[in-house]
């Protein structure tokens, strides 16, 4: 199989959200769901969207230090 970053789909109670993406990006997320998907039973290129941000925003270090920032200058509860 492909070494993909994304290997398995957690269970979870989504949020609901439109977002309008451009045909290559569209193309390209079903091509990532064909590969995860391998053999089996071809999956909704939707379900990847989440996994994928959070992916890219786990490894996106500008994002990681503002979060503690803000974090740290908030006031304790």
């Amino acid at each position: 199989m492909t070494d993909l970053k994304i290997r398995e789909l957690p269970d979870e109670k989504p949020v609901r959200m439109t977002v309008a993406l451009p045909p290559d990006i569209h193309r390209d997320l079903l091509a990532y769901a064909a590969f995860l998907s391998g053999s089996g039973e071809a999956m909704d290129p939707a379900r990847l969207v989440a996994p994928m941000l959070r992916q890219f925003m786990m490894s996106d270090k500008g994002f990681a230090r503002a979060r503690r920032q803000a974090k740290a200058a908030s006031p304790e509860k």
